[in-house]
């Protein structure tokens, strides 16, 4: 047995020392093939097969190196490489049992990346990269190798959403570089203000008052828009946005948005830019007289209602206003909103046009006839119309005389004879009533009606029927401090004054009166204008003394005693 372990030993270091001594010559074959290519060099080889695993590739040698597949994937797992191509790759070394060469393409990406980050450094120069993702106090951004990026360093303007940046791919500017610890910091913040000095610079050199640019709108406020030209930022303010009303910028615009505008003021030393939109088309004002003349009807959107009347669109910057006076006929407005609503469509007619005041008056009722020139022709003063009780108020009663137009009842108009005191003790809403036509004031848009006038004045006829000195009987209706009022026929009533009552020595009439009582009077005063009828009580006693002493007198043979003729003063009163 220790011979046999012996015989193993010495038949295994043979063979270990045949192996080096055949690696060797392997090394000494090769070293023509090598010439000055030394292990740590960058060289360039061909793709001539990409498997699954490993891409083999051809630089020069009698061998062809492999280099695992996934130092030539993207990070979403792509093959960024194909046969045929060229690649720089690291030569590490050969195998000394095989003579295969060791290559990575790892390792010359990550050098030359380290060279490029070294010139961009000394030069100022930008680098692209990809920020992957959020650390304590910043970002780790892939630019082939590993770079940090602050927090106050990713974006000009304030951050509230930090990992929005993250997964995107931006340029940066190397603000520190440690060659030695292979250290990188980058910023974001840097680069954008070095570019937009650099496209400001290009903006004021190209910029002139006149010209027609192009931007971006990068904020908006009540009064305007602030449009960045490219570096530099220009004022559109809210007027010089449209020809018409704008309500406010953000009905119009977003952030974001690209516009054309013109330069309309330009202070190159202060850098201020005044910009305009509506001045890139002709100001409509210019042919409004000759589009919409006066008469012309028109058609417009309302956008406004005022207590005083509406504004109606009828272009682009052509605004006209309708005063709430034209709006209807008939109906008397307390407010626009009434008859119409913001947005509605309404036809109009030009009543007049104040091209420097830049207005446009219109009108909404003159689309169709004056309804009063129709009410004059249609119902003259006289005639007699029939119409629907609209309203009743303590003074009187509106009647519809034509849809919209109505007319007024005054509570004296109502009856020749009766004294009304509310007419709605007797009319009320939706009554279907008669009158007469009395008066039209076109102007004050007034129809006066009559309803006492469909008959004749009864009061015409009182001195022919009641002529003075007649005497009438009727009944007490009332009795007031000073006389008594008599109803002679049905609405017809006279005064009997206290002085006229026949009483001597009574001052309350209601003593000897009473509502209901039938009496005799004589009439001594008729006056048909102010419509009042005096009667006498005592004129009626007097006569009746009169005739009673004539009748019992010595030459009619007979003395009436004097209690009879007390008796008979009584019967009368």
């Amino acid at each position: 047995m220790e011979v046999l372990e012996t015989e193993k030993g010495d038949l295994s270091g043979r063979k270990s020392q045949e192996t080096q001594e055949k690696s060797s010559d392997l090394i000494e074959l090769y070293k023509e093939s090598f010439k000055e290519i030394e292990p740590g060099q960058i060289i360039t080889g061909k793709v001539v097969y990409v498997g699954k695993d490993y891409v083999m590739i051809d630089v020069g040698l009698k061998s062809e190196g492999s280099v695992p597949l996934r130092e030539f994937t993207d990070d979403k797992g792509n093959v960024m490489v194909k046969e045929g191509d060229e690649v720089e790759v690291y030569f590490k070394g050969i195998n000394a049992q095989d003579g295969s060469v060791f290559l990575s393409r790892k390792k010359a990406v990550q050098i030359r990346t380290w060279e490029k980050i070294e010139k961009l450094y000394q030069k100022g120069g930008y680098i692209y990269g990809k920020i992957l993702k959020r650390i304590k106090g910043g970002y780790t951004v892939d630019i082939g190798v590993p770079a940090f990026l602050p927090g106050s360093q990713v974006d000009i303007k304030p951050v509230r959403d930090y990992d929005r940046f993250v997964g995107k791919t931006y340029s940066f500017k190397i603000i520190k570089y440690d060659p030695k610890l292979h250290n990188v910091i980058l910023s974001r913040r840097q680069y954008l203000e070095e570019e937009r000095e650099r496209q400001k610079q290009q903006t004021l050199a190209r910029l002139k008052e006149g010209a027609v640019v192009y931007g971006r709108v990068k904020s908006i406020m009540d009064y305007g828009v602030f449009v960045d030209l490219g570096g530099i930022d220009g004022l559109l303010h809210i007027k010089d946005i449209s020809w018409g009303k704008v309500r406010h910028p953000e009905d119009l615009f977003e952030i974001g948005d690209e516009i054309k505008v013109k330069v309309l003021k330009f202070d190159k030393e202060k850098e201020k830019i005044a910009l305009g939109m509506k001045q890139l088309t002709p100001d409509p004002w210019e042919s409004v007289p000759e589009r919409y003349p006066v008469g012309k009807r028109v058609k417009g959107r309302v956008t406004n209602l005022a207590d005083y009347g509406v504004f109606l669109q009828i272009e682009d910057g052509v605004e006209g206003f309708i005063h709430i006076s034209d709006l209807t006929w008939s109906k008397r407005l307390k407010h626009p909103s009434e008859v119409l609503s913001v947005g509605d469509m309404v036809e109009a007619v030009v009543l007049n046009i104040d091209k420097k005041k830049r207005r446009l008056q219109l009108g909404l009722k003159q689309i169709e006839p004056d309804p009063w020139d129709v009410v004059a022709e249609k119902y003259p003063v006289g005639s007699v119309i029939e119409g629907k009780v609209k309203n009743v108020t303590s003074f009187g009663v509106f009647v519809e005389v034509m849809e919209g137009i109505d007319g007024l009842v005054h509570v004296s108009d109502i009856s020749w004879t009766k004294k009304i005191k509310d007419p709605r003790e007797i009319f009320k809403k939706g009554d279907v009533v008669k009158a007469k036509v009395l008066s039209i004031d076109k102007e004050a848009g007034k129809i006066a009606l009559g309803i006492k006038q469909l008959e004749p004045d009864p009061w015409q006829q009182v001195p022919e029927k009641y002529p003075i000195g007649s005497t009438v009987t009727g009944k007490i209706t009332h009795i007031a401090d000073f006389g008594l009022f008599v109803e002679v026929e049905e609405g017809l009533e006279g005064l009997v004054h206290i002085s006229e009552a026949g009483l001597e020595r009574i001052k309350d009439l209601s003593e000897k009166f009473k509502v209901g009582d039938e009496i005799k009077a004589k009439v001594i005063k008729v006056d048909p204008e102010k419509k009042k009828l005096g009667l006498s009580i005592k004129r009626v006693l007097e006569e009746e003394e009169k005739n009673v002493l004539y009748k019992y007198s010595p030459s009619q043979k007979g003395i009436m005693k004097l209690g009879e003729l007390v008796k008979t003063k009584q019967n009368i009163i």
